[in-house]
């Protein structure tokens, strides 16, 4: 009946401490895999030389809590190192007993051991909420599962998940099964903020209810996932190569609904086709036109520009496309961060200047007709990518499937997607 606290301190002075930290993650990730709901545990680690290295195990629902031993720096190093590490608290001796000394008066004794309190319970402070999503999808191993099919897709996407057009009539049930399948995915135990660091959100998904609760915030304060929503309205016909969005009059009021629902991000999709310059940079000046419409709500972009994988000339679609982004991310000011969604290149790395660039928080990869073992192939070949899968995410599962069974391929999936999005 009690709560272990798991100790394997990395030493601070291991030549490799980075590698070893690495390790240690993916081994703990895969012990928290073999215990049952109810098997709870602590950690208590080494601050890690990664910031944030360890987000997977806080966000896992076996795990009670993650502290931080001292290792051997003073209380200054350790508590600047643990503010940096969202959500881990102090758990310090040495440190934590600093400066105190049996030769001291009550007063002066008293003095020194309420400046440690303080020093390391302010290092220790919960985050805001923003301030916790931003640190996951900023940093923490994992990916972005897309659950935001709409309009034409979603019948579609309910055919591949087993139920045919027969078992529903009209708009107001198709919508009703895909919310249906939404909810079994989310509330299933093996989603969660561990492995996934967010999820993107239909509108009406957004709007309805998911055990008793809004479903944004019900993602993030039962899952810890973090709540994305498509915002786009759909693709206009092709011009100069590309299908710009359609144009959202609506957008502000979409967006304070969001800011309203708890969410903390939006997503917007364009397509091009053709390796057609002018046509690829009026796609890049349009998403950032939204994204900066989107920023001044408080809301976090992603600019989904996709280049479709059967464009003919793909790669220069792809070269065309990482100038205009740029180019776009240049004329950002210093407090306006992006997140981009865009294809998997086919020069591996070819976006590594964007994930590089301070605007950037992230780059994620939509899977884009691959199916998932393909995509996941691909992807892993682009250090620092993560995955952004809709149909890929969801392959295999079906509505006629045991519950056994459906989690069974639920976790076989987010497992891949987790592996292939961590190089």
């Amino acid at each position: 009946g009690l709560v272990p606290i798991l100790e394997p301190e990395v030493d601070i002075n291991a030549a490799d401490k980075e590698e070893c930290e690495r390790l240690l993650l993916d081994a703990l990730m895969q012990g928290l895999r073999k215990l049952a709901p109810d098997q709870r545990v602590m950690f208590k680690l080494t601050p890690p030389s990664r910031c944030n290295l360890y987000l997977p195990l806080v966000s896992h629902p076996n795990t009670v809590r993650v502290v931080a031993l001292s290792g051997g720096y003073g209380r200054k190093d350790a508590c600047r190192i643990l503010k940096e590490n969202v959500a881990m608290i102090a758990s310090f001796s040495r440190a934590f007993s600093e400066g105190m000394s049996a030769k001291q008066s009550d007063e002066e004794f008293t003095k020194a051991m309420d400046e440690s309190c303080e020093e390391i319970y302010q290092a220790s402070r919960a985050p805001s909420d923003r301030d916790y999503m931003l640190a996951k999808v900023a940093f923490q191993n994992g990916f972005l599962s897309a659950l935001d099919q709409s309009g034409g897709s979603t019948a579609k996407a309910l055919k591949l998940y087993g139920v045919e057009e027969s078992e529903y009539s009209g708009d107001d049930e198709m919508f009703d099964k895909v919310h249906e399948m939404r909810t079994r995915i989310i509330t299933n135990p093996v989603y969660h903020g561990a492995r996934i660091l967010g999820a993107i959100l239909f509108e009406q998904t957004m709007e309805r209810s998911i055990c008793g609760k809004g479903s944004a915030r019900y993602l993030w304060e039962d899952r810890k996932v973090v709540p994305f929503l498509k915002i786009d309205k759909g693709l206009m016909d092709e011009k100069d190569g590309v299908q710009l969005m359609k144009e959202m009059p609506a957008l502000d009021a979409l967006l304070d609904k969001a800011v309203a629902a708890g969410v903390f991000g939006t997503k917007e999709r364009s397509v091009i086709k053709q390796a057609n310059e002018a046509g690829i940079r009026a796609a890049a000046e349009q998403q950032f036109e939204v994204g900066r419409q989107v920023l001044a709500k408080g809301l976090v972009p992603i600019l989904e520009p996709e280049v479709d994988i059967n464009a003919p000339d793909k790669g220069k679609c792809e070269a065309l496309l990482l100038d205009a982004l740029m180019e776009g991310l240049a004329k950002l000011a210093p407090d306006q961060r992006v997140i981009f969604k865009l294809t998997i290149p086919s020069t591996p790395n070819l976006y590594a200047p964007i994930m590089k660039h301070p605007n950037t928080i992230r780059v994620v990869a939509l899977s884009g007709g691959y199916n998932r073992e393909e995509a996941c192939k691909v992807l892993a070949a682009n250090a620092g990518m993560i995955g952004s899968f809709s149909r890929a995410f969801a392959e295999g599962l079906s509505a006629k499937q045991s519950e056994e069974e459906f989690t069974q391929t639920l976790d076989n999936s987010i497992e891949m997607i987790y592996q292939a999005s961590s190089t």
